[in-house]
């Protein structure tokens, strides 16, 4: 018999790679390219060439012990310093090697940082819609996740909500910027505000509340948006960073966590998140991945690929009468369904070969998630079958 804690998660397992797994089914029924799989964010676009060549270079050039062997829990000095020099340049801010903590991948980041700051039944918050695995990382630790209701006008956070939900038992909110699902910046003011809240609940409770920013998508961005640098704004705050998607590596598992001087109690954080790398398994960062990374830190995806499947399809489906707010980070779009039961679109779609992933996954039932890192051809392909659906739930007259 299984754990009591893992039979759950086994009979109900996540959504969106069900989903995936149920698109490969179709596409070798029907031909991959009669299938139009939007349930999973996978990049579609190749890493930038400076990465192969320097994963090259490195296995040619560097002594294999050293290259494929243990360091500091933290990662590796240099890299870290880099990357707190890149980070000063672009943002103004004065970091230092022992500010960065190299870890596998955000997911790998957002565990060490729970792991160092929550006790059993201590409240984590986070803002719907958002990434379904929070519920899960926070019960890792025993705590427990408060959901503060989404605003289905804007998807800025609810801060009134927001408000009422921090109590004394408190310790940490996530927040996802650019936003999955929905593709949302929250804004410069939205950031501001939620730093003011805090303060003033911390100081109410005698607490200190910490604010996890989960920014794996931060340099996807369009039509010259800019997203906050959250240490900016609140002292207590946790950075988590992923390669993934802007280099295009998610099997890499490469990311990083920023724990500013300013956080309370700084370095005993730095120390317990080092340790919690460590005792939940991850020991280290990928090593050949941290000096492949710590070289092409100006380098990036090319966005303009996702640009143009996010315009193909937010122009084509508010067209067919679909109601979406237009993203403008990420690579998703947070649809609202023409059916009540959001499920009920979701298998309406499968009929025309079309894969999403409900809005329920995401805590925002009425929603569909669409995930457009894909390539041009099975955005533009996948139309007609967008056009039937709308057709069929009388959204086009």
């Amino acid at each position: 018999m299984i754990a009591k804690k893992m039979q759950s998660l086994v009979d109900n397992n996540s959504v969106i790679r069900q989903m995936f797994e149920e698109g490969r089914k179709m596409a070798k029924e029907f031909g991959e390219e009669n299938v139009y799989d939007f349930s999973l964010g996978n990049p579609n676009v190749p890493a930038p060439e400076k990465v192969k060549e320097t994963i090259g270079r490195l296995i040619l050039e560097e002594d294999p012990i050293s290259l494929h062997g243990y360091m500091s829990n933290a990662g590796y000095p240099e890299v870290r310093a880099k990357i707190a020099a890149s980070l000063n340049k672009r943002f103004g801010t004065s970091f230092h090697e022992d500010n960065i903590l190299m870890t596998v991948g955000a997911a790998g980041g957002l565990n060490c940082a729970l792991k160092a700051l929550i006790n059993p039944g201590d409240e984590v918050i986070a803002f719907a819609p958002f990434f379904l695995e929070y519920k899960n990382y926070v019960a890792n630790f025993e705590g427990v996740l408060v959901v503060v209701d989404p605003d289905t006008k804007t998807f800025q956070p609810d801060l009134a909500d927001f408000e009422k939900k921090i109590t004394p038992e408190t310790r940490a909110v996530i927040i996802n910027n650019p936003n999955n699902p929905t593709g949302v910046i929250y804004s410069e003011e939205t950031i501001k505000k939620i730093a003011k809240i805090l303060r003033e609940k911390g100081q109410e409770y005698d607490t200190e509340i910490f604010l996890i920013s989960d920014e794996p998508y931060r340099e996807l961005v369009y039509t010259g948006a800019e997203v906050p640098y959250i240490t900016k704004y609140y002292e207590n705050t946790i950075v988590g960073y992923s390669f993934s998607k802007t280099l295009s590596l998610p099997g890499e598992r490469i990311g990083y966590l920023v724990i500013p001087d300013e956080a309370a109690d700084h370095e005993r954080l730095y120390q317990a998140v080092t340790i919690a790398n460590r005792v939940l398994g991850f020991v280290n960062a990928p090593s050949l991945f941290q000096k492949v990374v710590a070289e092409c830190l100006e380098e990036k995806a090319d966005i303009s690929y996702y640009g143009r499947n996010r315009d193909v399809l937010y122009d084509a489906l508010t067209g067919y009468g679909f109601e979406c707010i237009r993203p403008e980070g990420a690579f998703y779009m947070f649809i609202k369904s023409p059916a009540e039961d959001e499920k009920e679109f979701v298998e309406a779609a499968k009929k025309h070969h079309i894969l999403l992933v409900p809005g329920t996954s995401f805590m925002c039932g009425g929603y569909v998630r669409l995930a457009y890192c894909v390539s041009y051809e099975t955005c533009v392909n996948s139309l007609p079958g967008f056009e039937k659906l709308a057709e069929e739930f009388g959204l086009k007259k």
